[in-house]
């Protein structure tokens, strides 16, 4: 039953849910700062695809599950640039050292089982001048939603197939080897606080 909630209900409602206007509008406000040769980091059903600028030369994907692979298939035809998709985990990426100028991660790090591990590779093969890109949710500021994430992050789990609500990304980012250059925390409009605390920025490796 477990397994056809995640490779099939749960990848529709996440692809519904995470299509609203204000998602796109954060996808698009980010991605604008991408650049060059592009790694993206927990893929999913491509919905970041028509957010980036058409000037980068080229995106790799890295994704360990295949999700909706029509749909899928179907963006990936649509891209202004070429896209290389390998079913793979962030933990171990298959990429020489410094190769990319850009790596993105949107909605990804709560999910990844070694977050900081995935965010050291991230930093190991970004080249000294490139950018981590995120977008992420996470653990509140506030202590009251804080506490509320710790009661349900078991469930939550469970329902969202491996996906963590009290995760501090800023942390884990510096604990993966990067050097936060811009944060903004703020809450998502329409969704819940425990699961609506942002974390939108950029880091760049440590020299």
């Amino acid at each position: 039953m477990m397994g056809l909630y995640s490779r099939h209900v749960f990848p529709r409602l996440m692809e519904w849910f995470m299509s609203s206007e204000e998602f796109r509008r954060l996808r698009t406000d980010l991605l604008q700062a991408a650049r060059g040769d592009v790694l993206e980091i927990g893929f999913g059903t491509g919905l970041n695809l028509a957010h980036y600028p058409s000037r980068i030369s080229r995106l790799s994907t890295i994704d360990p599950a295949v999700i909706l692979p029509r749909k899928v298939q179907d963006r990936i035809a649509a891209a202004s640039f070429p896209v290389e998709t390998v079913h793979t985990t962030a933990e171990h990426l298959p990429y020489p050292d410094r190769r990319f100028d850009t790596v993105v991660s949107t909605w990804t790090l709560c999910t990844i089982p070694n977050p900081v591990q995935a965010l050291r590779e991230a930093a190991r093969v970004l080249k000294s001048t490139g950018t981590l890109l995120f977008l992420e949710h996470g653990r509140s500021n506030d202590a009251h939603v804080a506490r509320w994430q710790d009661r349900l992050n078991p469930a939550q789990q469970i329902l969202g197939c491996g996906c963590h609500l009290n995760r501090p990304i800023d942390h884990l980012i510096e604990e993966g080897g990067l050097t936060i250059v811009t944060l903004n925390r703020f809450e998502m409009p329409g969704v819940p606080r425990i699961g609506g605390t942002m974390y939108r920025g950029s880091a760049i490796p440590i020299s």
